[in-house]
């Protein structure tokens, strides 16, 4: 009997939104609906053959990978992880196979750039704060801002800058973008217009940031980035925690010397108790919500069983790239 643990499955969708039949009598799968820690993962997975993480909500390093004596398998659901160490699991012979889901499931290829407009909105409206007064029986008390006229800058032009871009024009704004590699031409054909990055933040009304986490983009905005800022400006991010200094960004809303924030992401997740964050008036904090939709979590959770019924039934295995595991 395979020994199967399913990490981080918050909303509890695991077992109900995937086909698990294929497994059956050979797999005991246990699901944790919290996030473990290093050491809770070590204390708790000794005895398990595999292990099922969701995106990079479980980080996986040397250290851990070391004290899990029976792990065999690892299951991704995407072949741009940075949250495992790849060659200390190599190194123990622990197979990575990636959850490919079926063809035939439909995909939500817009779903985080329509939640960076929910962000947006909630946050330039204060529509958290306002409801939740609402439910303590109080009225409006806050002022909000129009997006109409305003100018939108996207740290990110790719393929969710892009879809963005595209929206901001029904919200009648002017866009600008940057990127290391960006052209002018590029920007132009999904209907920004291309500045230097120290002009995006002096410019724009709302600053929304759509980079790949690296050792090149953290830390990419910092405390110079944050002090171009209008006042009146709002920082949005729903990409990486680690892109923006955290620190830096705490002392200007702290301050007010920017308007808010609307952060999906976090230098470390799930986000700790009393985090400045949490306490913050000008701050629109939500869970890492950007990619979490009923389609993409049944793709996530359909491709993983295909991969963990592949294990146990001793099948082909949907092995991740040699390129992803010794980058």
């Amino acid at each position: 009997m395979v020994k199967v643990a399913i990490l981080d499955d918050y909303a509890g969708g695991a077992l109900t939104l995937a086909d698990w039949s294929a497994v059956k009598g050979l797999a005991e799968i246990q699901v944790f609906d919290r996030h473990l820690s290093d050491t809770e993962i070590v204390e708790t997975l000794q005895s398990f053959d595999v292990i099922c993480t969701l995106r990079e909500r479980t980080c996986l390093p040397k250290a851990v990978l070391d004290h899990l004596p029976a792990l065999k398998v690892i299951v991704v659901t995407d072949d741009h992880v940075r949250t495992i160490d790849y060659k200390a699991a190599a190194a123990r012979g622990i197979q990575i196979l990636e959850a490919r889901a079926p063809d035939n499931l439909p995909s939500a290829p817009n779903s985080t750039a329509e939640f960076v407009w929910g962000l947006i909105l909630a946050t330039v409206r204060h529509i958290p704060s306002e409801a939740a007064r609402l439910r303590q029986g109080k009225w409006q008390h806050t002022l909000g801002e129009p997006l109409a006229g305003k100018t939108l800058g996207l740290v990110g032009l790719g393929k969710i800058g892009s879809r963005i871009s595209h929206f901001a024009r029904a919200f009648d704004m002017q866009v600008v973008a940057w990127s290391q590699n960006l052209t002018a031409e590029a920007a132009e054909r999904a209907g920004a217009r291309r500045v230097e990055k120290d002009a995006l933040f002096r410019e724009a009304d709302v600053v929304s940031i759509h980079y790949v986490l690296s050792d090149r983009s953290r830390g990419l905005v910092g405390a110079p980035e944050l002090a171009a800022m209008k006042p009146t400006a709002y920082l949005i991010n729903t990409s990486r925690g680690p892109i923006v200094d955290e620190s830096a960004l705490v002392s200007v809303l702290r301050a007010k010397k920017i308007a808010g924030a609307g952060l999906d992401v976090f230098d470390e997740e799930p986000l700790p108790e009393n985090h400045p964050f949490t306490q913050l008036e000008n701050v629109t904090a939500t869970p890492h919500l950007g990619f979490v939709t009923r389609p993409a979590m049944r793709r996530f959770y359909a491709g993983t069983a295909l991969a963990v019924a592949a294990y146990a039934n001793g099948g082909p295995l949907p092995l991740l790239s040699t390129a992803s595991l010794t980058r």
